[in-house]
């Protein structure tokens, strides 16, 4: 409690700067001298081909804009809020940072995120987000403003192995578009070649609920409504009962959450639910081994879906104002069409300048080598926000959420009971 209470005055004290004059002029200039600001990164904290393409971008910032340094810290995704908490409470400012959406509302609330209309003023805000897609920036926002500036961005899709469909007598030109054909096909898979039939990344690990989410969203139910937790209504209830009823028929796979994407990726899993930033290593583990292929996430009958976003927005937290240009200029060009093309091609998250997808001095190219993109595109014009819970144990509140969900799913006690009694639980929790 103690040190909740001295984050949000440190964040206070913060924003004061700001909110002092909300309706301040346009921000400083451009750096006249140097200045260096740090970057909580949670792809730099991985050894795959998104740590390698982060380090390009900055390198091209840093030469583009040889008065402002970039400090990377590297955080792995579940540590970098406790991070920023322990930096401030030891009174190291952080600067920008790569953050989830599942945080926005404590980052807004409780850690002293700004709200970038008001750091970079009208004419500012408008220039960096023009051409931007609207309901992704949407998704950024508290209160209406924006604290979260959308930039790695993904939505779930279906893969399936085009090999396992045929041997299985299915056709891997028709792959299924409802739950009922998502059912049948993984029971045909199981059955018929030995290997395991489906799983959707829904149960953790650690990457939060964002396809749970999406599934419940898809049968018109919601996670919450406000600050009162919805999740157990008779959509949500049916919707994981759709999903037990697969464990049940022996399509759905019991297999521990953390392996499916190296299932995947081996040829021995027909279809995984999951985001579309894996695309890129999961084409390049079947290369030459066995087809890939993708398609919508599945719906339930005729009602379209709602494909949830995965993927992180940058926050800034800056207070002094040459920091806080350096801040805009680095999430300017994170977010410019030069920086969607080398996060698309190169780690595989959504370009969420659509411009550029044909452009051929952008990503025109690498979309006409990699037509897998255009489902995931397609998705994008019904993306739904991943939804974020309020309060101080919003965490607790989710946590409780998917361990029913896995509990409904993979146990033997009844769906609605198990669903309500957490939503019940996680209620008590909520402001």
């Amino acid at each position: 409690m103690m040190k909740r209470l001295m984050l949000r005055l440190l964040a206070a004290g913060g924003l004061g700067i700001v909110l002092s004059n909300p309706a301040a002029a346009e921000m400083a200039g451009p750096p006249s001298k140097p200045v260096t600001i740090t970057f909580y990164n949670y792809n730099l904290a991985t050894a795959t081909a998104g740590a390698q393409a982060t380090r390009e971008l900055i390198a091209e910032f840093e030469a583009a804009n040889p008065l402002i340094k970039v400090q990377p810290v590297p955080v792995p995704p579940n540590e970098i809020i406790t991070r920023l908490q322990a930096d401030m409470a030891a009174g190291r400012q952080p600067d920008v940072a790569q953050l989830v959406f599942r945080d926005l509302i404590y980052l807004a609330t409780d850690l002293g995120a700004q709200p970038l209309e008001d750091m970079a003023g009208a004419k500012g805000y408008a220039e960096l987000t023009a051409g931007m897609i609207p309901n992704g920036l949407e998704l950024g926002k508290v209160d209406g403003k924006t604290y979260g500036l959308a930039y790695t961005f993904s939505t779930p899709i279906l893969y399936y192995n085009a090999d396992l469909f045929r041997k299985a007598g299915l056709d891997p030109d028709k792959p299924p578009r409802t739950w009922a054909e998502v059912r049948t096909a993984a029971e045909a898979v199981a059955k018929k070649t030995g290997a395991e039939g489906f799983f959707p990344g829904a149960y953790g690990p650690a990457d939060g609920t964002f396809v749970y989410q999406a599934i419940l969203m898809s049968n018109g139910g919601k996670v919450r409504d406000g600050n009162r937790l919805t999740y157990a209504s008779r959509e949500g209830i049916e919707a994981v009962q759709m999903l037990r009823d697969m464990v049940a028929g022996g399509g759905h796979s019991r297999m521990d959450p953390a392996s499916p994407a190296d299932a995947m990726s081996a040829g021995k899993l027909g279809m995984f639910l999951y985001t579309s930033a894996l695309q890129n290593s999961i084409s390049n583990a079947a290369r030459g081994k066995w087809e890939l292929r993708v398609a919508p996430m599945p719906a339930f009958g005729t009602k379209p879906t709602a494909p949830t976003n995965s993927g992180s927005a940058l926050f800034a937290f800056s207070t002094d104002p040459a920091k806080q240009r350096a801040s805009y200029e680095l999430l300017k060009f994170m977010t410019s069409k030069r920086g969607y093309t080398i996060i698309t091609s190169k780690i595989g998250y959504l370009p969420l300048r659509l411009d550029i997808v044909d452009d051929p001095n952008y990503l025109g190219p690498w979309t006409a080598a990699n037509p897998l993109i255009r489902p995931n595109l397609e998705q994008l014009s019904r993306l739904t926000p991943n939804v974020a819970f309020p309060g101080p144990d919003y965490r607790q509140v989710e946590s409780l959420m998917k361990d029913a969900v896995i509990e409904a799913v993979f146990g033997r006690g009844d769906v609605a009971r198990i669903l309500t009694e957490a939503q019940t639980r996680g209620q008590a929790m909520m402001p």
